[in-house]
């Protein structure tokens, strides 16, 4: 059961890499505080990726990348740019909504996963999934009754908007990576995947500051770095989970979205957000939608 315990600790990290998000953005350039947590990752990377070539760590190693054809770098680079629209989304809607309410949004994504899967995948949903699908959106719905009591609505906000789309493009990812997986190396997917952000990213954040004279100074903080560090040992752990052979996707999908918990108790504690009784009700309701939604198989 090792791999519970490796899901627990990867849903904790997970809970951490958001609200170091929400601490990075805060009064901060959004481009560059994503550029550099994006370079950090890389720079983990680049010398494992040197040490497998170089035969220092050796083929079997918990860290070892193998060569990979250049379909599979394309597939990953596929990967990556879903992922990077995912996370500007998301940046800069955390950066302009409560923490509170951004990271329960992010919760709904196994939700749309489970759709996007039903459409492509042709999965089909048992009637208490089809009661835990309906429980989550009934709880997301009452979530946007809270935001209201902040000014925020959730029709006309754009960036409870965008932290949707984020999440969107999140469960394509998630949805990608269910065929990416079984195709490519996974620590060659996690280490391709670091450097290819940058790459990607670059060129893109020099075009927009330098079109945008009263763009924002980086100030640099702690969570800058902080933020590709926590996401690497949650991705590890999530990857090492899945690696068991009696680990459970359901469980593992359902553990994992106990980060919402750390990361809505870190808001609370840290930014001293409004309406937490009342956002935790509903987020809770959210959550047991999900739990319904990926316990009820049978």
């Amino acid at each position: 059961m090792i791999w519970l315990f490796l899901t627990a600790a990867s849903a904790f990290f997970l809970g951490l890499y958001e609200f170091s998000k929400k601490h990075a953005v805060r009064d901060n350039a959004v481009w560059l505080v994503l550029l550099y947590s994006t370079l950090t990752a890389a720079l983990i990377f680049v010398p494992v990726v040197g040490a497998s070539r170089a035969g220092w760590i050796e083929s079997g190693h918990l860290l070892y990348i193998p060569d990979i054809t250049v379909k599979e770098h394309f597939l990953i680079l596929l990967k990556t740019a879903i992922v990077l629209t995912s996370w500007i989304c998301s940046y800069f809607a955390v950066k302009f909504l409560p923490l509170t309410i951004a990271a329960p949004i992010r919760s709904t994504g196994p939700v749309w996963t489970l759709v996007g899967a039903l459409v492509i995948y042709h999965e089909k949903l048992t009637p208490t999934q089809w009661l835990g699908l309906l429980v989550t959106l009934i709880f997301f719905f009452l979530f946007s009754t809270a935001g209201k009591r902040e000014g925020i609505s959730f029709r006309r906000n754009h960036w409870v908007w965008l932290a949707v789309l984020g999440t969107l493009f999140s469960s394509a990812s998630g949805l990608f990576d269910k065929f990416l997986i079984h195709t490519v190396d996974r620590m060659a997917v996690q280490a391709y995947f670091s450097i290819y952000q940058v790459v990607l990213l670059f060129p893109v954040v020099v075009i927009i500051r330098r079109n945008n004279p009263n763009a924002l100074p980086m100030r640099w903080r702690w969570s800058v770095p902080a933020i590709a560090i926590l996401l690497i040992i949650a991705d590890f752990l999530y990857f090492l989970a899945l690696d068991y052979p009696d680990s459970l996707i359901s469980v593992v999908s359902a553990l994992r979205r106990g980060s919402v918990i750390v990361a809505f108790t870190f808001g609370a504690l840290f930014f001293h957000e409004r309406n937490l009784w009342r956002k935790g009700i509903f987020m809770t309701g959210i959550l047991v939608g999900i739990l319904i939604l990926l316990f009820g198989k049978g």
